[in-house]
């Protein structure tokens, strides 16, 4: 039998990250896991309460989430406390507070203990910002997808557009670039390129590219 591998994929916002890894996965016969989207549902569900920003609240709510994946007509879908979230969790508001949310050690190390879980057995492929540093240091095979900040705002707002969200390119970048300083400055688990990471620039690729190249790369160790 083949091994099945655990694949880490990070990167910047915007690097082409979600997409790839899930046509990557949709590919291998492996599982997804948008780890950026359980973030994202922790900054959702403080969102929901009315809190103010500080670590000691988020903290707090952590052992009322339970956050899910499924499977819904070959798409994945997150569920947080059973409801799907899907798209909520990628609305502006949540985008604007998922970055400072985490950076709180707590949040980090509730996320990173169920993405290990979930990992553990191999065939999965993982999108993040610290999967092939830290959720996963040995995984089989780990990419760092990068792309100019120009690109990686054109993908966002083309992302946003086709939800009927109405945002402007000069605020699409102030947030990208925020994060990028947040996420790479951050104490906890900052945004880094692993050692022995593949760096892939991504920013005159197609999908299809993407996803062809790290295909071919996962096919080597497989069939090492």
């Amino acid at each position: 039998m083949k091994k099945r591998l655990v694949i880490a994929i990070d990167g910047p916002a915007g690097s082409g990250k979600s997409t790839t890894a899930k046509l990557l996965a949709k590919r291998l016969g492996y599982n997804y896991i948008d780890t950026g989207a359980m973030y994202r549902a922790v900054t959702l569900f403080w969102l929901r309460k009315n809190l103010p920003l500080a670590e000691e609240y988020v903290c707090n709510l952590l052992p009322e989430i339970s956050i899910s994946f499924t499977n819904s007509s070959g798409e994945l879908r997150i569920l947080l406390n059973g409801e799907d979230v899907s798209e909520e969790i990628r609305l502006p508001k949540v985008t604007e507070f998922v970055s400072p949310i985490s950076t709180y050690k707590c949040v980090r190390e509730f996320l990173v203990e169920q993405q290990r879980k979930i990992g553990e057995s191999g065939g999965v492929v993982m999108d993040g910002r610290d999967i092939g540093t830290v959720v996963f240091p040995n995984a089989d095979l780990k990419i760092y997808l990068v792309a100019s900040v120009e690109e990686r705002v054109r993908r966002r707002l083309l992302e946003l557009q086709q939800k009927g969200v109405v945002i402007s390119p000069e605020e699409v970048r102030k947030q990208i670039v925020e994060r990028d300083i947040i996420d790479s400055t951050r104490e906890h688990s900052p945004l880094r390129k692993a050692a022995d990471a593949i760096e892939i620039d991504t920013s005159n690729l197609t999908i299809e590219e993407q996803v062809e190249r790290i295909y071919q790369l996962a096919i080597e160790r497989i069939n090492k």
